[in-house]
This record gives C-alpha cells, structure tokens and sequence, in this order.
C-alpha cells in the first residue's frame, strides 16, 4: 500500500483553519456582565454625609479673615439692604469668616446677586470687601 504523501500535502495546504470567535465572544460577555453585576464601584454613600447637597461646616483650619466667594455674572451684593456691589471683582466677592460662620449668605445664581445678613452687632462695612 502506497502513501501518496504529496496529494496529502497540498490537501492541507488548500484547506485553511477557520476560527469561529462568536463562542469566544459569548464567554467574554458572560464573565463581563458576572463582574459588573457583582462588583461595587466605591461610591457607596457614607452615613455621616448629607444629601441635601450643602456643604458640611467643619472647623476651618485657615488663618484668612476673608474667603472668596465667586458667582458667575455676579452683579450685585446687598449687606443688611445695603448696597455693596461696588466691591466686585471679577464676578467674586470676599466674605468676612464671622459673617460665613454665624451669618446668612443667600447666592442667587440666575440674577446674579447675593444677600447677605450679618450677625448682631456685626459692622455693615468689615461684612465684604473687594478681593485682592
């Protein structure tokens, strides 16, 4: 019995492998949605947040007696009903501490004003200034 070698050989030159991906594929997808469905991705909400949105008061730790306070299109500032935009610049105002900490500051974004009230027996004049 006779091998014909060479008709085996361009047999299999002829045939090319083909790979089929799609179970390839299937199993990727499978392992992928496995890890997103089980997995946590950290921003669990933390008990001692608030949702409101606020911003938490914590003890400040800064030595600056005036903060910024910027407002895009800040046009004016009202300091117990009296007119402060003269202060002004560059859409921000700077803040006395005191009057964050135990005053009232009301931002109105979409008319570009801020309200604010000082604490008793708190000068109208040392509440804002223009910021340097």
């Amino acid at each position: 019995m006779v091998l014909d070698v060479n008709r085996y050989r361009n047999k299999v030159k002829k045939n090319t492998p083909k790979f089929n991906m799609i179970p390839f594929i299937d199993v990727v997808f499978t392992i992928l949605i496995f890890l997103m469905v089980t997995s946590s991705f950290g921003a669990a909400a933390d008990q001692t947040q608030s949702t409101s949105g606020k911003p938490q008061v914590t003890q400040s730790s800064g030595t600056s007696e005036y903060y910024l306070v910027p407002v895009a299109g800040l046009k004016k500032v009202t300091v117990n009903g009296q007119d402060m935009s003269s202060y002004i610049r560059n859409g921000a105002i700077a803040v006395h501490t005191k009057v964050i900490d135990e005053g009232e500051i009301v931002i109105k974004a979409k008319s570009g004003e801020i309200i604010i009230t000082t604490p008793q027996g708190f000068p109208t004049n040392k509440a804002v200034k223009a910021p340097s």
